[in-house]
Parts: structure tokens; C-alpha cells; sequence
């Protein structure tokens, strides 16, 4: 812990102070005082403190993000430094309430809007057998990620990855392309799974558990991708079969596919954005899958953003309702940490909450499609001084 604070005192040394109000591109950010916020009082703020601090160790410890965000701002290093410091987690909300100001995040056309996302849990193999023929592949040796806002000339416009070769950077093959074999020279297979469906769903949510034929299990995580756009296939389904978004979960989505599986593989390569794994060996079982900010997320806790508009690791409070897999619906009044994006979660009050492993978080993650009040939690750069353990 010393070390890890004497690197914390090291980056808020280098750290200027005095910000303005924060700005952030396509939204109002209106200041609120944490009496405005509804049912903050009774959150677990010492959940939320545990989930910020994984965020902050990674920081001190100069652990590499799996992807780029934009920098934290001033002051989030003097409350890294308090968190980690914080000898008593009872004091969570007092912490979040002296080293943070909130600010409501409004855009145009009204509040913001949540989805949920879980790690799925399917049987799968490392080799291809009759049973298990669909590949997860491996990020390609020919994969160049490219900064957020970065743009190269001979890619189209808003490309996030790029295709190395002897003539410079070109796009990437798309999703039909790979699967006809485009990189078959790049990359391997890391498992495989039943049926493309499976490989699909894992794509969309950026990990799994994968329980082997022999009683293993392994982990798989997010690699990379080919920095082309995303596109929902549940909302082209939506428009193919003329029904409404909220009859659109996601054992309708899977199903249809699996039902229509000559339709449905015109209309998985219309979402152009294909997806790559790692074994993940290093995580504890009882751990979240990593995140884009390089930490195990939490379940309740850990909220994908916009990493081109967000910084990794602040917290923001989220207002709304949650759908209830039985029916119905109960409160959201949550503070969450930004610790994971996705290629979906464009926009500055967009936020997909992770719901943790399996078959039930699954369900519960798929009928969230909410409007949500989205609150950022802003570091103060005048914060009181952090205490010391």
C-alpha cells in the first residue's frame, strides 16, 4: 500500500490545478448539489469506493489500460490518493461528497439512456470438434489500434483500427470478410464454441466463461477489434420484423438466429465490426472480466462510456428504472465507476451498467433499455488535503 501511495503522490505532483467547470462535446453539464441527487443517502457508497479503488491502484501501479480514453482531469489524482489512504470505509460517502462536485449530464432530446451487458457463461473447447466448430480468434499480428480522435487519410472516416502492410495503414477487413478467411495468415483460433450465434453474443458483450469438455473452465477476454462501425443486428431485426424495440430481448434475438440461419448470417456481416479474444488466465474466478480501464469490473458497479468524451474512473450517479426479469420494474439509484466502454456507447449520457456472470445476469442486463438521469461526479482540484494511512 505505501507503494502504491508514494506513486500516487508522484502523478498528483505533476497534476496542474484550477480547472474551470467541466466541458464535454454535444452536452450541458449543469452543477447540482448532492441533495439534488434522489436516494443518494441510501446507496452503498463503500461498494462504490471499492470498484473506484481498483481504478486507482491500476493508475499507481501504471497498469496499461486495454484501451485509451481521455486523460483523468485535475483532481482525480488527490482523490485516488484519499481513497487508497481512507482507513475507514464508512466514511465512502463523506469521501465522495468532499473530493467530488456532481454535474448533470443533458443532451439534447431529453435524459440519457442505459443498457446492461453481463459475462455470458458457454460450453465450449481449445480444439474444433464436431460439436464446437465456431472460432474465437486471436487479436492479429497485422492489428493497429489507433488513439481516440486519431485520424489517418487512407481510412475511412472514423475508423478505430487500421491493417498494417508494407504500403502503410489501410482499413480492416470487415466481419464477412474475416469469416471468409481475409486474416486467416494473422491470427489462430484461442476456442471454440458451438455455433456462430455463441460466438456472436460473446463478441457483443467482450468476454465469457467457457466450461470445457473436460470439467475446466476457462476466461476469455476482449483483444482488439477491426475499428470498424458497430451496428445493432437487434434493431435491424426490430426493423425486419416490424415490432417494437421492448419485444426485442435477447432469447428473441438468439433464437431467431439460430432458427433462420441462412438470413441470419446476411445480417450478423451487416454489423460490420468483428471482435478478438484472449485467454485470460490471470483472472480469479471470482472476478469480474477486465474492463477497457485494465481493472475486473464490478457487478452493479462498473459502467461502460464513451472513453472518446470520459475519462476511466469517474464516478457517475445514474437515476431510473430497472426492468425486472419477472415483470416490473424497481429503482435505479446507483453510483457507478466508468471502467469498460463499447463500440455501441457513443454519446456523453450514454452508459451500459455491467450485471456480473451468467444466465440470469444475462437476462436481467438484456431487458434494461432505459432513460436514465446521468450524473457525472467531477474531481474538485481544491479538494482538502488527502490523509495519509
Amino acid at each position: 500500500m505505501r507503494r502504491v501511495l508514494a506513486s500516487l503522490t508522484a502523478l498528483l505532483a505533476t497534476v496542474a490545478t484550477g480547472v474551470a467547470q467541466p466541458a464535454v462535446s454535444g452536452a450541458e453539464l449543469r452543477r447540482l448539489s448532492f441533495a439534488e441527487l434522489h436516494g443518494w443517502p441510501e446507496d452503498d457508497h463503500a461498494a462504490a469506493l471499492h470498484a473506484f479503488a481498483k481504478t486507482c491502484r491500476a493508475l499507481a501501479e501504471g497498469a496499461a489500460a486495454g484501451r485509451t480514453a481521455q486523460p483523468t482531469p485535475d483532481g482525480f489524482a488527490a482523490a485516488c490518493l484519499d481513497a487508497l489512504g481512507l482507513p475507514d470505509r464508512d466514511r465512502a460517502r463523506a469521501f465522495f461528497e468532499r473530493r467530488f462536485t456532481p454535474f448533470e449530464v443533458l443532451v439534447p432530446g431529453g435524459r440519457g439512456f442505459l443498457t446492461g451487458y453481463y459475462e455470458p457463461e458457454f460450453a465450449g473447447s481449445l480444439e474444433p470438434t464436431a460439436y464446437f466448430p465456431a472460432p474465437l480468434l486471436a487479436r492479429p499480428d497485422d492489428l493497429v489500434t489507433l488513439e481516440p480522435g486519431e485520424a489517418i487519410p487512407t481510412l475511412p472516416p472514423g475508423a478505430t483500427a487500421a491493417r498494417r502492410t508494407a504500403a502503410g495503414l489501410e482499413a480492416y477487413p470487415d466481419r464477412a470478410a474475416i469469416e471468409a478467411g481475409a486474416i486467416a495468415g494473422h491470427t489462430k483460433p484461442i476456442a471454440y464454441l458451438r455455433d456462430g450465434v455463441d460466438v456472436f453474443i460473446v463478441q457483443v458483450q467482450g468476454s465469457a466463461r467457457l466450461k470445457l469438455p473436460d470439467g475446466r473452465a476457462v476466461r476469455v477476454a476482449y483483444a482488439g477489434r477491426n475499428g470498424l462501425p458497430y451496428t445493432s443486428v437487434a434493431r435491424l431485426l426490430v426493423q425486419r420484423l416490424g415490432i417494437q424495440p421492448a419485444e426485442m430481448t435477447a432469447d428473441v434475438l438468439t433464437t431467431w438466429l439460430r432458427q433462420n440461419p441462412a438470413e441470419a448470417r446476411a445480417l450478423l456481416h451487416q454489423n460490420r465490426s468483428y471482435v478478438f479474444f484472449r485467454i485470460a488466465d490471470e483472472l480469479d474466478p471470482a472476478d469480474g472480466p477486465v474492463g477497457a480501464a485494465g481493472v475486473p469490473v464490478t457487478a452493479g458497479r462498473t459502467l461502460a462510456v464513451d472513453r472518446s468524451l470520459w475519462s476511466f474512473g469517474l464516478p457517475i450517479w445514474l437515476e431510473g428504472e430497472v426492468p425486472e426479469p419477472a415483470g416490473g420494474s424497481r429503482p435505479l439509484r446507483r453510483l457507478s465507476i466508468a471502467q469498460d466502454t463499447g463500440s455501441a456507447i457513443t454519446g456523453p449520457a450514454r452508459g451500459d451498467l455491467f450485471f456480473g456472470s451468467g444466465e440470469e445476469a444475462g437476462r436481467a442486463a438484456g431487458l434494461l433499455r432505459n432513460e436514465v438521469r446521468f450524473v457525472v461526479l467531477w474531481p474538485k482540484p481544491d479538494a482538502a488535503p488527502a490523509r495519509t494511512p
